[in-house]
């Protein structure tokens, strides 16, 4: 179901933080004005979500993303266009949960953007991918993207995107590959953090 929200309405649970299964207020990123879209794959949640966060193989689903670089470990480079259009931009993961919710910013300024990913289980057995994408243009930009005519563009293209992902991930049957960390706040959460270390070079042990 598709659904496109204009800066009248309010999004649901979304003030700015959300609560996860274990009751932890974590960050949302999006607020009132987003575009919002969501399509079940025959995958469990667990192989949609990993191939998701594979974003190296975006270009062999997407229409418009041309390639991804990773530049540090929550900071990725994507150059997207359509014909002759090109644009690179970064973009950096705020909050990540296996096999439940990825979020994410643009670092670019003029225009910025916010977008978050959640996988939820469904009664067959398969996965629901929701995305939901927040533009935050300024200056001329704002005007032109503002409008719902903006909106209605922008929630075509992300509907089809996800069409593209569901066809490429039911036509593998299984993830090509999986990163299964955590991030909170932009930071990769280390289950066993490394021990402090001494400030004296090669202190001696024993």
């Amino acid at each position: 179901m598709a659904r496109e929200h204009d800066s009248q309405q309010a999004v649901p649970n979304m003030p700015g933080m959300r609560p996860d299964s274990g009751g932890v207020t974590r960050r949302r990123p999006l607020r009132k004005q987003h575009v919002e879209e969501t399509v079940e794959v025959a995958v469990p949640v667990r192989t949609a979500y990993n191939q998701w966060t594979q974003f190296k193989t975006f270009p062999r689903f997407s229409t418009v993303v041309l390639g991804v670089e990773q530049l540090r470990p929550t900071v990725t480079a994507w150059t997207i266009g359509y014909g002759p259009l090109r644009r690179r931009f970064a973009v950096e993961i705020v909050e990540q949960d296996p096999d439940s919710y990825l979020a994410w910013r643009g670092l670019e300024q003029h225009p910025s953007h916010q977008g978050e990913v959640e996988f939820r289980p469904t009664e067959s057995g398969g996965a629901s991918v929701t995305v939901r994408l927040l533009l935050e243009p300024h200056g001329v930009a704002k005007v032109l993207t503002g409008s719902s005519r903006a909106a209605q563009v922008t929630a075509r293209l992300v509907r089809r995107e996800l069409h593209n992902f569901k066809q490429f991930i039911e036509g593998l049957g299984q993830e090509g590959g999986a990163w299964r960390g955590t991030i909170r706040n932009g930071r990769v959460q280390h289950d066993h953090p490394e021990p402090p270390r001494s400030r004296v070079a090669q202190w001696p042990v024993g």
